[in-house]
C-alpha cells in the first residue's frame, strides 16, 4: 500500500494520530497584536551551591570555579529574549555547626528571573564566594517563588553534595510544588557527588518531570549546564510583524518576503494574499499549535485545519487541502500547506480558469474547522513568505535510491533539541548524537543537505525505569523538508524499555536532493526538491496515566552523503534572500523581513543556487509545522499523535 493510500485510510478511519510539542504563551492581546512579538522562552532560575564544600580543588582551579565557567558559558550562549535568574546558597555564613542556624535560611537571589542581562548575571556569578551550608529544599521553595505563577517554569540546580540542612526535605519540597499544579519543571546536575546525594537530586529533579545529570568534575560541568540550561528554555512564543488576515479575499493583506504574525479563530476562514510573477512556484503553509490542557477525552481532542487558494477576483481554484490532528490536549501542532503552481501554466484569454494561471494576485484562506475542547477562542499563527522563480536549467535528473544509512563511529555528541524549527539545533554531519526528552516534549534538529546529498537516520528512546500504565507513552520521530513539509514519519508505543524508530526499516531517509525531483511519480520525492536545512522531529509523548514523568534518553543516529553539486539555475534571482533576510530598513544594516533572528540564520546558510527559493509558511505558537505539496486535488493525511 502506497503512503498515500495509508494516509487516506488512516483519515477515513479516524485514525490521524497528534503530535506533542511545548506549551504556547497565551494568544496575544488587540494592543499587542500591533507590535511585533518576540520569541519567548521558559523564565528560568538557575540555583548555585556555593557551599563550603565548593572550595574543593578541580581542573579549573575549585569546584566553584569550574562552576562559573559553566554558568558563564551558558549565559553567552542564551537567547536574549530568554528570561534566565540567579540564585545561590552558602555565601553569608560558615560551614561549623554553630554557624547552621543561620547557614539553612542562607539562600539569596543575585537576579530575578527577567529578561536576559548576560552583563548583571556574569557580574554576579563573579562574585559568589563559598563558604557555607547546603539548605536545597529552602532554595527551591524560594526560587519557584521569585519565577511567574502561571506558564511554564524552569528551574536548573547545580550542588556538589546532598541537603545539610533538612528540613524541609528537597525532595518533599519538589513534589509539593507540583502537587500544587505548577507548570514547573527542575532539572538537576550532580557534581562530583557521591551515591546518596545522586539518589536526592534525581528525586528532586523526577519529582517535577525534569532530568537529572552526572558531571564529574569542572569540564564535564562546563558542557553539561550549558546543555541542561538551554533544555528548560525550549518552551517559546512565535514571532514576527503583525499581520491581519481578512474575512474576504478582497481586502486580504499582500504578504511579501519576510515573517510575520497572526491570529485565527474558531470556525474562521481567514485571508491574505501573495503577488506571484509569472512561471514561479508558490508555497504556503499555515500551522496552529494547541495548548497543553488536562482530562479531555480522546473523542473531543480533534482539530483540523483547511486550506484553499483563489485566483483574480477570488476564483476558486479548486485547490482544497484539509490536514488533522488528534491529542491537542497534548500539546499538538497542526499543519496545512500547498506548493502552488499556477503562475507556472500558460494563460488562455477567454477562458474562466485563466484567473488561476498565470502571474498575478492569489488568495491563500485557512479554516480552523473542526475544533477541540478547552481551546482558546483564538490562536496565534506565525507567517513567512516567499517565491521560487522558473528555473532555466533544472541541474541533473532526478534518481530514485535512498541514502544508505551507515552505523556511525566514534564519540557521542550531545546535542539539545529545540522547541520549533526556528531553533532546531544543528546536527554538523555523519555521527551519533544524544539528548534527553521528558513526557510530552517534542524537538527538532537541522541538517544542511546542500544539492546532490542525502541524509538517513534513526532514533533510539533508551530505558528510564518506568513500567506499567504510567510508563506508556506514544514515540515519533519526522522527517521534514526545508519549506516544513513532511516527508517520511514512524511512530510507536514506548513502554519505559529501549525502542528504535523507525521499527520497519534500517533508517528514515532523502533521496540525494535535485530541483527534479519535483516531478517523480512519488509524492514524498517531490518533497525533496530544495536544498537547505532538512529537519529531523523527535517526541516523547505524554503518559497513558499520570506519574510517568521520569526522563527519556534519546540517541539519534544520522548519515550525511553524497556529493554536492551546482543545483539548478534560476530565470531571475531574489536579491532580497530567502526570506526578505537582505532587506535593508530604512535605519541601514540588515532585517530579518519580520522574521525571528534564528529563522533569518537559518535562511542566509542557503547557499547562491538555491537563493531564490522563498517559502510562505503559516506556523503555530512554538514554530511547529508539517507541509503537504499535492497537485489540485483533495489530501488529508494522518496527522502525529
Amino acid at each position: 500500500m502506497s503512503r498515500v493510500t495509508k494516509r487516506l485510510t488512516g483519515l477515513t478511519a479516524a485514525l490521524a494520530i497528534g503530535l506533542t510539542s511545548l506549551s504556547i504563551a497565551a494568544v496575544p492581546s488587540h494592543a499587542e497584536e500591533g507590535q511585533q512579538q518576540a520569541p519567548q522562552y521558559a523564565p528560568t532560575m538557575l540555583i548555585l551551591d556555593a557551599s563550603g564544600s565548593m572550595q574543593r580543588p578541580d581542573p579549573a582551579g575549585t569546584m566553584m570555579d569550574a562552576a562559573k565557567n559553566a554558568v558563564r558559558t551558558f549565559v553567552g550562549s542564551a537567547p536574549a529574549e530568554s528570561k534566565v535568574g540567579l540564585t545561590v546558597y552558602g555565601t553569608s555564613t560558615g560551614n561549623a555547626e554553630s554557624d547552621k542556624p543561620a547557614g539553612c535560611r542562607d539562600v539569596q537571589v543575585l537576579h530575578q528571573p527577567d529578561t536576559l542581562d548576560k552583563a548583571a548575571l556574569t557580574s554576579a556569578v563573579d562574585g559568589i564566594k563559598p563558604s557555607g551550608w547546603t539548605p536545597m529544599g529552602t532554595a527551591l521553595r524560594q526560587a519557584a517563588a521569585t519565577l511567574p505563577k502561571s506558564g511554564p517554569r524552569s528551574i536548573v540546580l547545580v550542588s556538589d553534595g546532598d541537603d545539610t540542612c533538612s528540613p524541609p526535605d528537597p525532595c518533599e519540597v519538589a513534589r509539593e510544588l507540583k502537587q500544587q499544579g505548577l507548570d514547573l519543571v527542575m532539572h538537576a546536575i550532580g557534581f562530583a557527588v557521591d551515591a546518596k546525594a545522586r539518589a536526592q537530586l534525581t528525586c528532586m529533579a523526577q519529582a517535577t518531570g525534569g532530568t537529572y545529570t552526572d558531571a564529574a568534575d569542572g569540564p564535564t560541568l562546563e558542557r553539561t549546564l550549558p546543555r541542561v540550561s538551554a533544555a528548560a528554555l525550549r518552551n517559546y512564543k512565535a514571532a514576527g510583524a503583525p499581520i491581519t488576515g481578512t474575512a474576504g479575499y478582497d481586502t486580504a493583506p499582500v504578504a511579501t518576503a519576510g515573517q510575520y504574525l497572526d491570529t485565527i479563530g474558531q470556525k474562521e476562514k481567514r485571508y491574505w494574499a501573495v503577488d506571484v510573477p509569472a512561471g514561479a512556484t508558490t508555497y504556503f503553509s499555515g500551522t496552529l499549535s494547541f495548548p497543553r490542557l488536562p482530562n479531555i477525552s480522546s473523542t473531543d481532542d480533534i482539530n483540523t485545519l483547511q486550506m484553499r487558494v483563489y485566483g483574480a477576483d477570488g476564483k476558486d481554484c479548486n485547490v482544497f487541502e484539509s490536514e488533522m490532528t488528534t491529542k491537542s490536549s497534548d500539546g499538538g501542532a497542526l499543519t496545512v500547506a500547498k506548493a502552488f503552481d499556477g503562475a507556472t501554466k500558460e494563460r488562455k484569454d477567454g477562458s474562466s480558469f485563466d484567473k488561476c494561471k498565470g502571474g498575478g494576485r492569489y488568495y491563500f484562506a485557512l479554516t480552523w474547522d473542526h475544533v477541540s475542547n478547552g481551546v482558546p477562542e483564538r490562536l496565534p499563527i506565525e507567517l513567512l513568505v516567499g517565491i521560487e522563480p522558473a528555473a532555466t536549467d533544472p541541474g541533473p535528473v532526478a534518481v530514485r535510491p535512498e541514502t544508505t544509512f551507515t552505523e556511525p563511529t566514534g564519540a557521542r555528541t550531545t546535542a539539545t533539541g529545540g522547541g520549533s524549527f526556528n531553533v532546531a539545533s544543528t546536527l554538523t554531519g555523519s555521527g551519533s548524537y544524544a539528548d534527553t526528552l521528558r513526557p510530552g516534549e517534542f524537538v527538532f534538529y537541522r541538517v544542511r543537505l546542500n544539492w546532490g546529498q542525502g541524509l538517513a537516520y534513526r532514533v533510539h528512546y533508551g530505558e528510564n525505569g518506568n513500567r506499567g500504565l504510567s510508563g506508556i507513552s506514544n514515540i515519533r520521530t519526522t522527517l521534514y523538508s526545508p519549506i516544513r513539509e513532511e516527508i517520511d514519519e514512524d511512530f510507536a508505543a514506548y513502554t519505559g524499555t529501549d525502542n528504535m524508530l523507525p521499527s520497519n526499516k534500517p533508517a528514515l531517509a532523502t533521496v540525494p536532493i535535485r530541483y527534479n525531483n519535483r516531478k517523480a511519480d512519488d509524492l514524498d520525492i517531490r518533497r525533496q526538491a530544495v536544498a537547505g536545512w532538512y529537519y529531523i522531529a523527535v517526541k516523547v509523548g505524554s503518559t497513558f496515566e499520570e506519574g510517568g514523568t521520569n526522563p527519556v534518553p534519546i540517541r539519534l543516529d544520522l548519515t550525511v552523503s553524497g556529493a554536492q553539486e551546482d543545483g539548478p539555475k534560476y530565470s531571475t534571482s531574489a536579491t532580497d534572500g530567502v526570506f526578505g533576510e537582505n532587506t535593508t530598513p530604512a535605519g541601514g544594516g540588515k532585517s530579518t523581513g519580520g522574521r525571528t533572528p534564528e529563522a533569518a540564520s537559518v535562511a542566509s546558510a542557503t547557499d547562491s543556487k538555491s537563493s531564490t527559493l522563498i517559502v510562505v509558511a503559516i506556523v503555530g505558537a512554538v514554530g511547529v509545522g508539517v507541509l503537504g505539496v499535492v497537485g489540485g486535488w483533495f489530501f488529508a493525511r494522518r496527522r502525529r499523535g
